[in-house]
């Protein structure tokens, strides 16, 4: 993953924040990944069959691995290891869909390389939570319109369906997949919606009628129309060191938003268009264009704090100039 100046930014500004993670009982509540194998969290899912728990993964790591997190606790209570499936390149995403299967997305570019195809790949969730070993299903994904970057991947959680979206700085497009992945064949995606953001990950809400799309320092919501998306409004997006990764709750009330790095955080926020029922953090309540009422202040700060950490960078250089 290539990281522009402004992360770097971003990183100092949130380590010298030292804002502590809380956690819940109900596991829909800031957290913080406390396994030091996890240094690159680049997707987030929400268990279907363990309370309270979520799919986390590398961007890279030294095998085909998934890691499930106690939001309770913060502590990594299984680590999966696929077997099936070839060497990832660059695993970007996970999501859960019908009958409790986890979908993988092997679909980013790491060190600029471009791919003529991607990988998918999917597996049963566990029943038991404990390190195992399980065989996954590989799929072969193509782009209608040759290849492309691409960091978030969906799946509708009644149909099955698998959506992709590509990331490009002016925006990308949602693609859709067949309407059934062949383990044998080359499976095409096709782009049927564009998508306002340099998207870094998004999520479909457990009852299929909203999907979330987030970038590093903002977010946008969408009704999903059986994937012609409809936009609605802005996701009021923490300001991470490295925004990564989003999920809905297992119950939808909650968005969590995830970071790159060890030991990071994963926050929460209601989900928009009324749609959450808990609390926000800190009372906040939520617009029904999902921004929250504080997402003026907050752009505002972030704004302000991102500048002072460049001012630093550049102070910085300069010095090394001196000498």
């Amino acid at each position: 993953m290539r990281r522009p100046l402004a992360f770097l930014a971003a990183a100092l500004l949130v380590g010298a924040s030292g804002v502590p993670a809380a956690s819940a009982a109900d596991g829909d509540e800031d957290f913080t990944l406390k396994d030091p194998r996890i240094t690159e969290s680049s997707g987030l899912a929400a268990s279907h069959l363990h309370r309270g728990v979520y799919w986390t993964h590398n961007d890279q790591d030294d095998g085909a691995y998934l890691y499930a997190v106690d939001s309770r606790t913060g502590e990594t209570v299984a680590r999966i290891t696929l077997t099936g499936v070839g060497t990832p390149r660059d695993v970007e995403a996970v999501a859960i869909g019908p009958d409790h299967q986890i979908y993988v997305g092997d679909i980013g570019d790491n060190d600029g390389v471009v791919w003529d195809y991607v990988w998918v790949y999917r597996l049963p969730e566990p029943e038991q939570l404990k390190d195992q070993t399980i065989r996954a299903t590989q799929y072969v994904v193509k782009y209608s319109d040759g290849p492309r970057d691409a960091e978030s991947l969906v799946v509708h959680p009644k149909t099955g369906r698998v959506y992709i979206i590509d990331k490009n700085e002016e925006g990308g497009h949602l693609y859709e997949g067949p309407a059934r992945l062949s383990p044998s064949g080359t499976n095409l995606f096709r782009p049927v919606a564009p998508v306002d953001l340099w998207a870094t990950d998004a999520a479909l809400s457990p009852d299929g009628r909203q999907l979330a799309v987030r970038g590093y320092f903002g977010g946008v919501w969408y009704a999903w129309n059986d994937g012609r998306i409809q936009r609605k409004g802005r996701l009021s997006v923490p300001l991470q060191a490295q925004g990564e990764s989003v999920s809905y709750s297992a119950d939808g009330t909650r968005l969590m938003y995830g970071s790159e790095g060890t030991g990071s955080p994963v926050e929460a926020e209601d989900v928009p268009g009324g749609g959450g029922t808990s609390p926000s953090r800190g009372g906040t309540a939520q617009r029904g264009d999902g921004t929250g009422e504080d997402s003026g202040d907050r752009l505002k700060a972030g704004a302000l704090a991102v500048a002072v950490a460049c001012a630093v960078l550049l102070g910085l250089r300069r010095m090394r100039r001196r000498h």
